[in-house]
């Protein structure tokens, strides 16, 4: 397919090359199973691989309990069978034991299943917004990052087809040649979000991808090629079929998108250097450089990799330069990201100007540019990755989707991940409020917020990424939580969720600072906030979903280097 827009300004090609693909994107997927293997997985236990034949393990969509000291003990699940080319029967799900669910998840589900989106009668994603709206924008699009929560929520519920459509069809997306005011783009980028487009008249069905030519800053995305493969790993783990992961045009996809990330250039640091706009901060915030979302993605999807990679002549050598980057990324974000009550008093001591190896303050950092919230801010027990690093700049702000694919990805050791936790609970307030949960904090303000963002009017302080606060983080907190055996954090934010988040019509964000206004241009039953309550919901009454987006540490990929004396942890 040949698409021209703007006088061939943005040219997109289907390019032929993944006809395997097209073949098996044809065939009856009545033939798998929907219901994968039982998973038995004690609290606190996540599921930890070391190669590609421990991916056989499943978990079970209606699983049996344990007593464990999780409070929960109600099940969500649902008797329809759900079949493509149709919106699939909804029952109100039932509980094993004899208690009602709470009323919101019927609700959820019911609406979840609305934002379905088919392709040639197959269901291949979820759009990002159910409200009907004159200015629509994107919100009717399938937006890679914005369809994890709902793909997790399908797999957990037992219902993979969803999951494995979207996951050949985006690769497909990948294979095309992919143009932007006659650049061409890497040929591993993953697209930011496609819409199908029905043709009446024809009675034909086309996809429209968009690689960032009609994003918002014209930014393209660095993280949806690690969403793709963070999901095909839970895929994989989930329903215990390996065998989509082995296909060649899987093995190339991900070859491709590691090859974008792991090429050589002029940076010193292993950290990968990044546009403002080109991840779920999606507007100009000032996280150009290295901020702490796509370093933590970065990491957890080259573990992924390196376990779903085969080791063929193609692969190995991808295999080999994943363990290599491993080793110095792990180093550099536990060393250099990290900040404590310690290592805030060894910066506020700083001397500049270091010449030299031997250097303590290697980034030149000034003591001056410390923030003053920082100093209130930070408590007795606690630590965080702090927003971005690098030459005399240190972000001192906390964002939460980092932090928290840090813990799940163990980019945090187990004592960061620890102090991470002690950190929200100590700063309640400020992070959680009224609404879970703040994307980064604090916001920036006055003359700073002019500068920074551009006088971006949708970023005003506690607004949007600015502050605001996302109901779609609850699932990260509370596989955070499960992971660190905290599940009462999880149990307390899920709560305040529930008080709002259906009477509210599902928004995208809160506004405020402690998340008590509906966002002043914020979509409401958005579907990630939707399924990202579901999926919290499901991982907190069964701890064994934790094994999908969750890798335990490898002893393997800690690094060998000394740190200096002035880092410590």
């Amino acid at each position: 397919m040949d698409t021209t827009q703007n006088g061939s300004v943005t040219t997109i090609r289907n390019i032929d090359s993944l006809c395997t693909v097209a073949e098996i994107e044809g065939c009856d997927f009545s033939r798998f199973s929907d219901r994968p293997r039982p998973l038995n997985m004690e609290r606190q236990r996540s599921c930890d691989e070391r190669s590609l034949s421990e991916l056989s393990v499943g978990l079970s969509p209606h699983p049996s309990y344990r007593n464990t000291d999780l409070s929960f003990r109600f099940v969500d699940h649902f008797d329809g069978a759900f079949s493509p080319g149709r919106r699939s029967g909804f029952n109100t799900p039932r509980s094993q034991n004899g208690f009602e669910p709470h009323p919101m998840v019927a609700e959820a589900w019911e609406a979840l299943r609305r934002s379905l989106v088919y392709f040639r009668g197959r269901p291949v994603g979820t759009i990002a917004a159910l409200e009907e709206s004159d200015e629509k924008l994107n919100y009717d699009q399938v937006f890679v990052r914005d369809f994890v929560p709902s793909a997790l929520a399908f797999l957990m519920n037992g219902e993979p087809e969803i999951v494995k459509n979207f996951l050949l069809k985006t690769l497909r997306l990948q294979s095309w040649e992919k143009k932007i005011d006659r650049f061409q783009l890497g040929e591993g980028v993953m697209p930011a979000s496609f819409k199908v487009l029905h043709d009446p008249v024809r009675n034909t069905e086309t996809i429209m991808a968009d690689f960032g030519e009609s994003a918002i800053g014209r930014v393209a995305p660095v993280d949806s090629g690690f969403w793709w493969i963070i999901l095909l790993r839970a895929y994989t783990k989930s329903t215990g079929d390996s065998s989509l992961a082995e296909m060649p045009e899987c093995q190339k996809g991900m070859r491709l998108i590691m090859s974008l990330c792991l090429s050589e250039g002029f940076d010193t640091f292993p950290t990968l250097l990044c546009a403002d706009g080109c991840s779920m901060i999606d507007r100009r915030m000032g996280v150009y450089g290295y901020p702490i979302e796509i370093q933590a993605l970065f990491f957890m999807a080259l573990r992924c990799a390196l376990i779903l990679l085969k080791q063929d002549a193609e692969g190995k050598e991808f295999v080999e330069r994943i363990a290599k980057r491993l080793h110095a990324l792990s180093f550099h974000m536990r060393s250099y990201f990290w900040l404590d009550l310690k290592q805030l008093n060894d910066i506020y001591r700083y001397k500049t100007e270091e010449y030299s190896h031997t250097a303590v303050n290697k980034f030149n950092i000034m003591p001056d540019s410390l923030p003053e919230w920082i100093f209130d801010f930070m408590p007795k027990h606690g630590g965080y990755f702090i927003g971005n690093v690098g030459p005399s700049n240190m972000d001192f702000r906390w964002f939460c989707l980092g932090n928290c694919i840090a813990i799940l990805s163990s980019l945090a050791t187990p004592e960061q991940s620890t102090a991470i936790m002690d950190l929200i609970e100590s700063r309640w307030e400020e992070l959680v409020g009224e609404m879970p949960l703040k994307v980064c904090y604090p916001a920036i303000e006055s003359h700073e917020w002019r500068i920074v963002t551009g006088c971006d009017p949708k970023n005003t302080r506690w607004s949007y990424h600015n502050g605001g606060s996302w109901p779609v983080l609850l699932w990260l907190l509370t596989a955070a939580c499960i992971k660190t055996g905290r599940p009462q954090i999880a149990r307390r934010a899920i709560e305040l969720a529930e008080s709002r988040l259906l009477k509210d019509s599902w928004p995208e964000y809160y506004d405020g600072k402690l998340g008590r206004y509906i966002g002043k241009q914020a979509r409401k039953s958005q579907t990630w906030s939707i399924a990202g309550y579901l999926v919290a919901k499901m991982m907190l009454e069964d701890p064994s979903h934790l094994g999908m987006v969750s890798l335990e540490d490898d002893k393997h990929i800690k690094p060998l280097l000394k740190r200096s004396a002035s880092w410590t942890f």
